[in-house]
């Protein structure tokens, strides 16, 4: 009897009558998938078909991938496009709206030429200021741009949003009691952009002499401890100019002289009166963002101060000099030596011109 593995009429001539050598050959489903022609089917061989077979048109090494190899393939294509998509189109702001531009600040103290500090008189302590230099009370006194106002990329309208937001910065920074000689912060920060209430923050907790950490250049403050308002009422005289820095972002410089009646902490209503005079140059930006947050970022702010001694700390209170007061006896307080670096290089001293009393 044969073996039960050969055909009936025997093995072919020729042939080894085993399968072993095709045995290692395994023709499995992704073998079928991978063929670059397939045998066309019974229909379609019916239907007319001049050729019995079809070569694919697949997509190369793509077309031998599995399914999901696929799927996962296209799903990090579109990933990748939309994010460059959005990356491109997306609106920026520049690294100081959203990192908080550094705020820097420089003073110039101003000492009185000679003699002591003068005294004013309580019950009207502005008397003796120059008429035609301009004074008003408050924010009167801060001489906005006009209500038309408008630029080649912002309306009127946004321009006016800019310039009224400029207007409750000064309000709140220079003019307001509660900030004067109160203690309070708030009401400035929160006029902040939020890019710059961290550094604002370590201003207010942590002052220091470094240009970028001066209170005293976000606000006008007196040290309760020291100093109380004669009157609430702030003497100013100055402008806000407005320009286009960009196509997103407008810049405003507000130059103002503010003059405050002030007498000693504790002091009775009928004690000393002095005036003490601050000249700000504040430059502000604002980018549409801003503009719709009513908030704005302050960049610098350039001061002189007096009367106050050349040598007295001013990062955290304007420091002035009481009644009967005298700078240090110095020849040029003017004068400055490059050699000398015992203060810091931001902040000067020159001999204050005027209004004492």
């Amino acid at each position: 009897m044969g073996d039960p593995g050969e055909p009936p009429e025997g093995v072919p001539e020729g042939g080894s009558g085993s399968d072993d050598e095709y045995r290692s050959v395994v023709f499995d489903e992704s073998f079928v998938r991978a063929a670059r022609i397939t045998e066309l089917s019974a229909m379609e061989r019916l239907g007319g078909a001049p050729r019995g077979i079809r070569r694919k048109t697949g997509f190369g090494l793509l077309g031998s991938l599995p399914r999901q190899a696929l799927i996962l393939l296209l799903l990090i294509v579109v990933a990748f496009g939309a994010a460059v998509y959005f990356g491109l189109t997306a609106p920026h702001r520049d690294i100081a709206g959203v990192g908080g531009s550094q705020l820097t600040n420089e003073l110039t103290a101003l000492t009185p030429a000679s003699g002591g500090v003068p005294t004013v008189d309580p019950s009207s302590p502005f008397a003796n200021l120059a008429a035609a230099a301009g004074y008003a009370d408050g924010s009167a006194g801060f001489g906005l741009p006009a209500a038309r106002t408008s630029t080649a990329d912002f309306t009127q309208a946004q321009v006016g949003t800019a310039v009224d937001t400029v207007r409750r910065y000064l309000v709140a920074s220079e003019v307001s009691p509660a900030v004067l000689a109160q203690g309070a912060t708030a009401p400035v920060r929160a006029l902040v952009t939020p890019g710059e209430q961290g550094q604002f923050d370590q201003s207010a907790a942590n002052p220091g002499d470094d240009q970028h950490h001066t209170l005293t250049g976000w606000m006008v403050r007196f040290d309760p401890m020291k100093v109380s308002l004669a009157s609430d009422t702030v003497k100013v005289a100055g402008t806000v100019t407005v320009r286009e820095l960009d196509a997103s972002t407008l810049e405003l410089t507000a130059d103002h002289t503010l003059v405050y009646a002030l007498r000693p902490a504790g002091a009775t209503v009928n004690g000393p009166v002095t005036l003490y005079s601050i000249r700000r140059e504040v430059r502000f930006d604002l980018d549409r963002t801003d503009l719709v947050n009513g908030q704005l970022r302050v960049v610098d702010t350039v001061q002189q101060a007096g009367p106050s001694a050349c040598d007295a700390a001013q990062f955290e209170y304007f420091q002035p000099l009481a009644a009967g007061g005298t700078g240090p006896l110095t020849a040029h307080p003017g004068t400055i030596d490059p050699g000398d670096r015992s203060h810091p290089a931001w902040q000067s001293c020159a001999v204050m011109g005027g209004p004492l009393g």
